[in-house]
């Protein structure tokens, strides 16, 4: 390992290639790190004081003797940066008519860029990087995107070639061939740098030579298309933390699989927590599958798309139907924030093919989280009631679930009963989240539709004050709930 700063000039030789592998991440620095980069240079370009851009970490590759590039880097961190700053200064020679310029340093002797992209954004960096001059490129991915806003925004009278390539400065870190690429990750990740569980899974599971176990069980269910990584970046709320839908997945599928892994009751525990959850992976895999990486690769894949075809978030904003099913307690697990439901109901989709059995089973699951939040119990255990014990028990249908909840010794999980029920819609005095969305939940199941002329619309858009209204006068919130009592238990 060789460690020290670097400049443009050292890191672009025109000999040297950076070759950012298939498996990173894709493209997703946006306007404000392209501001602030423009503002760096800019800054540098006037005042000739050296700036330090970040970290740049590469990895020498054993090259064959047909190779036409002997020195080949494989882009470890850095590629935001690195390709970030080959658009400006490629939009800048464009502006200048010096495409030489560019050509001389950031393209090899052999005429293909010095960096080599991954599989996401190769298209879009390869035809910014042939440009002969500034033209309009119509498409929305993010390098695109960087090179729109560079022609836009980038002054060339206020930026200077050559100090750029002298006075920027990276942290460098240069790795042998021999040394272990997926330690730095690790190392990376533990420093701060912000690698999301999903990327550091990714590099765990796939070296170069995994290509096509890449593009079958990661790239064409993860990355295949921009609707598809919106759908997996997608941020939703979980306890006290923005989660990603990608991180949310893999947490659960985990969940799902440690429950085969004869782990006692403390490693469990310990694989549950969210901020370990690489290393609780990377301890699953050697414990349990003999560190076999691609093995859980097939059913990975599986229960992914599994996953995209039953959580959509925006199920909060449309009708539900009346009917127990996927769609309300999705309702229930985004609206509710009660996504300790998650990996149950993904098990549940993934082994009950019997639509009736599925929606039976559902209700019961309504039924009873419905119940516990009216009479405001505790939701503390669900981790452990709904992980643990009812995939545990392969617990499978409303009997097995309904019976599953009566052999509770204590209270602690059980189903309260009618007369708890009418007493909290009495007395208890919920969040208006909450109360908007027990009332919600009633209204949706209890509503006929044939003599009203408009939708309920979504359970995201349901407010108190539409059914607190009585003659003109507000309802309070205790007396509102009263008025839904005498069917309650027709509801849940």
């Amino acid at each position: 390992m060789d460690a020290g700063k670097r400049t443009i000039n050292e890191l672009f030789t025109g000999n040297k290639m950076l070759d950012i592998p298939f498996f990173q991440r894709s493209y997703v620095w946006g306007e404000p790190q392209w501001e602030r980069l423009l503002d760096d240079v800019e800054y540098v370009s006037r005042t000739r004081i050296p700036h330090f851009l970040g970290s740049v970490i590469l990895k020498q590759e054993h090259t064959d003797s047909g190779n036409v590039v002997g020195d080949v880097r494989t882009v470890i961190d850095g590629q935001q940066r690195l390709t970030t700053i080959s658009i400006l200064m490629k939009v800048l020679c464009l502006k200048t008519d010096k495409t030489d310029r560019f050509d001389r340093q950031f393209r090899l002797f052999d005429a293909r860029p010095v960096i080599q992209h991954n599989r996401s954004d190769f298209k879009a960096f390869n035809k910014i990087m042939e440009l002969k001059s500034v033209v309009n490129i119509d498409t929305k991915d993010k390098v695109t995107c960087a090179y729109k806003y560079f022609v836009d925004h980038l002054d060339p009278t206020k930026v200077d070639f050559d100090n750029i390539c002298k006075y920027i400065l990276f942290v460098g870190i240069d790795l042998g061939s021999e040394e272990d690429e997926q330690q730095i990750f690790d190392t990376i990740n533990s420093l701060g740098v912000r690698l999301t569980t999903a990327e550091l899974l990714k590099n765990y599971f796939f070296a170069r030579n995994d290509e096509e176990a890449f593009k079958k069980h990661w790239y064409n269910i993860f990355e295949k298309d921009e609707e598809t990584k919106e759908y997996w970046d997608k941020e939703i709320t979980a306890g006290r933390h923005k989660r990603t839908f990608i991180d949310l997945f893999f947490q659960s599928f985990l969940q799902i699989k440690i429950q085969d892994g004869n782990l006692n009751v403390s490693d469990k525990e310990s694989f549950s927590k969210v901020e370990k959850l690489f290393d609780s992976y990377k301890r699953f895999i050697n414990d349990c599958l003999n560190n076999d990486k691609h093995a859980l690769l097939p059913e990975i894949s599986e229960y992914a798309e599994t996953f995209r075809r039953i959580f959509i978030d925006d199920i909060v904003n449309d009708e539900l139907p009346p009917s127990a099913g996927i769609k309300r307690i999705t309702a229930i697990i985004f609206a509710l924030e009660t996504t300790t439901l998650i990996p149950y109901v993904l098990f549940i989709e993934q082994n009950i093919e019997d639509d009736s059995v599925k929606e039976n089973l559902y209700g019961a699951i309504e039924t009873y989280i419905m119940r516990r939040l009216v009479t405001r119990a505790s939701n503390k255990n669900y981790n452990q009631l709904f992980n643990d014990r009812l995939v545990l028990n392969r617990v499978l249908s409303k009997d097995e679930f309904v019976e599953h909840i009566r052999k509770q010794e204590d209270r602690t999980n059980g189903m309260p009963s009618d007369y708890d029920v009418k007493m909290a819609f009495n007395d208890a005095w919920l969040t208006n989240k909450n109360a908007a969305g027990v009332l919600y939940m009633i209204e949706s199941k209890m509503r006929n539709r044939d003599f009203h002329s408009t939708q309920l619309l979504g359970i995201s858009k349901y407010s108190l004050e539409h059914i607190m209204q009585k003659n003109g006068k507000t309802i309070g919130r205790s007396q509102a709930m009263k008025t839904k009592d005498k069917n309650v238990n027709e509801s849940f």
